[in-house]
């Protein structure tokens, strides 16, 4: 599944689109030892910008990204492209407001490729919003002392 991650995160840079990743790749990024089978992405809610992202993923092989359209992935909280690579969408989550996680996103390289994450702050509002065990627990292990 990672090894498609480059791919998809050159696409959605060629393309410009506005996301940050969120949910368990972020908090493995951030350091919580955990596995995690799909990306979550958080896009900025705007028809130019979802049109943006579903021509990156139609070319990053995503063939399930033409199953839909801008207005029906703004549409819906969250969007699942479950293909060769599951990516759920989320154009809105709990804890915090995509204007607030762009301006403090943080930029990674994954195999050269640049993209965006989530800041650990940002992630930690989410995760406590979202309330699940497993949020609760990527909670415990990201606000740990260092050294715990």
């Amino acid at each position: 599944m990672l090894a498609r991650l480059p791919d998809v995160f050159r696409c959605l840079s060629a393309h410009d689109v506005h996301y940050v990743v969120i949910g368990g790749v972020a908090a493995i990024v951030h350091g919580v030892p955990r596995t995690t089978f799909d990306v979550d992405l958080l896009i900025e809610s705007t028809p130019d910008n979802a049109a943006r992202l579903l021509a990156a993923l139609h070319e990053a092989g995503i063939a399930s990204a033409s199953l839909t359209t801008p207005a029906g992935v703004l549409a819906h909280e969250i969007t699942v492209f479950k293909d060769v690579l599951r990516i759920d969408v989320q154009t809105r989550t709990p804890g915090v407001e995509f204007p607030e996680a762009w301006l403090h996103r943080l930029e990674r390289t994954v195999e050269g490729v640049r993209y965006w994450i989530v800041s650990r702050d940002h992630l930690i509002a989410m995760k406590q919003a979202a309330g699940r065990p497993k949020d609760l627990e990527d909670v415990r292990v990201l606000t740990r002392p260092a050294g715990d």
